[in-house]
């Protein structure tokens, strides 16, 4: 995993791993090396420290803990407290994303994603003529299910949900009730001689699993969509290429976009430009890393004046404050690494966090509230210009321009998509169909070290799928990889199998999808509901497989959660702390499959892993009567 010459991490991005190479600073392509040694207990999830008569660890030797607990019930209680913590990550995004939307629509500001607003309003049965009026009907809707308590069900998920699949779930009694309240009972569930039921809490990480997926993903897209603007395909331009030293750089790094639309309207007015100017620069920019990134790049024609693009994942941030580029760093949630502060210090640049949830050691806290976004908006902007005129003269700026490329295809959505296609799935549906693309793998979730190094499983299973013929969409730091290494570029269809290659290059468009952010896995979703309604059959039968080859949180086993819900097969490239526990691994990789149709496949060889995807693949569309 190591390469012994530079002292760092392999990756799959060469010039990312050469600029790395020469720092001066210590990344966490450094660290890795110092980690290598694992604990054993703690891969297997066989290690519990709920109480003082621990830790224990669970042996052949010693099978249960001081308390009795055994490999089963810890292994389980250690991965649903997991799923519920992340569940809980994506549940405070939409929260927060539904009370910007609630504010925004009483003080009548700009919705600027009027076709989705109205989407939203169908789907939740809301007849409401004036558009502000709609749009807080709407976020106090889904506000409201959030904060129903266990006993009541989430009146949305029948809305929001594939019916075979509602039914599904109804019929296994895994349908949520209020998201919050799930939350807080699946973490009260994981406590210290409670539930010793590793089937029920393997059903409570499925309740969490729909939660994340219907909730935390699909809701906080659309809403997201309302206040921002419609994702539209384009071309943009990826990697540390989109830093231009000429200007004041604001990097972003987290996952809330709409904490960011008070500023990035401001930043467009003339007086900052003016202001940018006077201090020396040709204007403000916001520089995308992680997700919130991958977020501004879907929707960046709607400002394109002021995003000057993605520059890389959450594994990559550290690299991008080390070019000496970024004046300000702003963060408001996670995939923002405690790495990033020795830099930023080291470069002279200013952190501010404006959620306390995600409070850095050396970070000024500027909590995010609707009605202080325009003092806080104003207060960015003058540390921002500040911090350019106080460092620059200061600090060495090396911006490696080869790293990236000019014409990543971004701005993937369930309906641009589609919209592309000429309004229907029947193009694509037609293509699988003839065998011109065999299936359709969902490559999505995070960016790790330690799967064979940075995104390098996730880069090289994706060539192999692609040369088998199928479809590759990405979502989450894993596009960040992707596309960074051309992948997401239309040159890169001369890297797919003759029929996948001829699609691409008939149709201008690259073998790999950027979908943009984790929270797109729910676009994702939309695409499998809607292709599966049309054929008339269940998500399960569809010629479709997940793979997060390089998941890294627990906000990545709350996806997979869903995914398994959704009765999709998921491979992993790591196990999630499961085998210590031969029953809860049979479960997540075989009984699943009599249950939800889902399963985990784990496989740590590329190769194989891609054979086993195909076989899946190949197998569904026997199924469907397909060649």
């Amino acid at each position: 995993m190591l390469n012994n010459h530079c002292g760092t991490c392999s990756s799959a991005d060469t010039t990312l791993q050469a600029f790395i190479a020469s720092l001066d600073v210590e990344t966490a392509h450094h660290r890795v090396k110092d980690q290598q040694v694992k604990c054993g207990f703690g891969l297997q999830g066989i290690c519990c420290r709920l109480c003082s008569n621990g830790p224990c660890r669970v042996t052949p030797q010693s099978p249960r803990g001081v308390c009795g607990a055994n490999a089963d019930t810890i292994v389980a209680r250690n991965f649903l407290r997991a799923v519920a913590a992340g569940a809980g990550c994506y549940v405070h995004v939409l929260e927060k994303a539904a009370q910007t939307l609630k504010e925004l629509s009483l003080k009548k500001g700009k919705l600027k994603g009027e076709k989705t607003l109205n989407r939203l309003a169908d789907m939740l049965g809301i007849n409401e003529p004036d558009l502000h009026q709609k749009g807080a009907l709407v976020a106090s809707k889904i506000l409201e299910d959030l904060y129903k308590p266990r006993s009541e069900k989430m009146e949305l998920v029948e809305k929001l949900a594939y019916k075979p699949r509602f039914d599904v779930w109804n019929k296994l009694g895994i349908l949520p009730g209020g998201a919050k309240s799930e939350v807080f009972d699946g973490i009260v569930k994981t406590s210290t001689n409670l539930s010793s039921d590793p089937v029920n809490m393997l059903f409570n990480c499925l309740t969490l699993g729909i939660v994340t997926g219907l909730y935390g993903l699909t809701l906080t897209n659309l809403v997201n969509d309302v206040i921002l603007g419609e994702p539209s395909i384009r071309v943009a331009p990826v990697g540390f290429r989109v830093i231009d030293e000429g200007y004041i750089n604001i990097m972003l790094t987290g996952h809330q976009h709409a904490i960011f639309a008070h500023l990035q309207d401001r930043l467009n007015e003339e007086d900052i430009h003016s202001r940018a100017q006077a201090a020396g620069a040709k204007g403000v920019r916001l520089v995308g890393c992680t997700c919130v990134g991958q977020d501004l790049q879907l929707r960046g024609k709607h400002c394109q004046d002021v995003f000057s693009g993605h520059a890389g994942n959450n594994f990559t941030s550290e690299a991008v404050i080390a070019t000496g580029g970024i004046d300000l760093i702003l963060s408001e949630f996670n995939c923002t690494l405690p790495g990033i502060e020795s830099i930023a210090d080291k470069m002279q640049v200013k952190m501010i966090c404006l959620d306390d949830m995600a409070k850095k050691a050396n970070a000024d806290l500027l909590t995010y509230t609707f009605e202080n976004r325009e003092k806080i908006s104003e207060h960015v902007i003058n540390e921002a210009i500040e911090s350019y005129q106080k460092r620059r003269k200061q600090i060495n700026v090396r911006i490696p321009k080869e790293h990236g490329h000019d014409d990543c295809v971004t701005g993937l959505s369930e309906t641009s998509l589609k919209e592309f296609l000429g309004g229907s799935w029947q193009p694509l549906i037609d293509l699988i169909a003839k065998g011109k693309i065999k299936g359709l793998a969902g490559v999505v979730g995070c960016s790790n070290l330690t799967a064979k190094g940075h995104d390098v499983f996730t880069v090289e299973l994706t060539k192999e799928l692609i040369k088998r013929n199928i479809l590759v969409l990405s979502a989450g730091c894993s596009s960040g990889g992707l596309e960074n290494v051309g992948l997401m570029s239309p040159g890169a269809a001369k890297l797919a199998g003759n029929e996948l290659r001829e699609v691409c290059e008939t149709l201008g468009i690259p073998p790999v999808l950027n979908f943009g952010p984790c929270l797109a896995i729910g676009r994702l979703e939309i695409i499998a509901t809607e292709v599966a309604e049309v054929l008339g059959v269940d998500i399960p039968k569809l010629p479709l497989v997940l793979s997060a080859p390089q998941w890294l949180e627990e906000q990545a086993l709350a996806d997979g959660s869903f995914g398994l819900a959704l009765g999709l097969p998921l491979h992993l490239a790591q196990p999630p702390f499961v085998t210590g526990s031969k029953l809860v691994s049979n479960i997540l990789t075989e009984q699943l499959l009599n249950i939800t149709g889902g399963q985990i496949i784990l496989e740590d060889d590329i190769a194989k892993a891609a054979d086993k995807l195909e076989t899946i693949i190949a197998q569904k569309r026997t199924a469907l009567g397909l060649l």
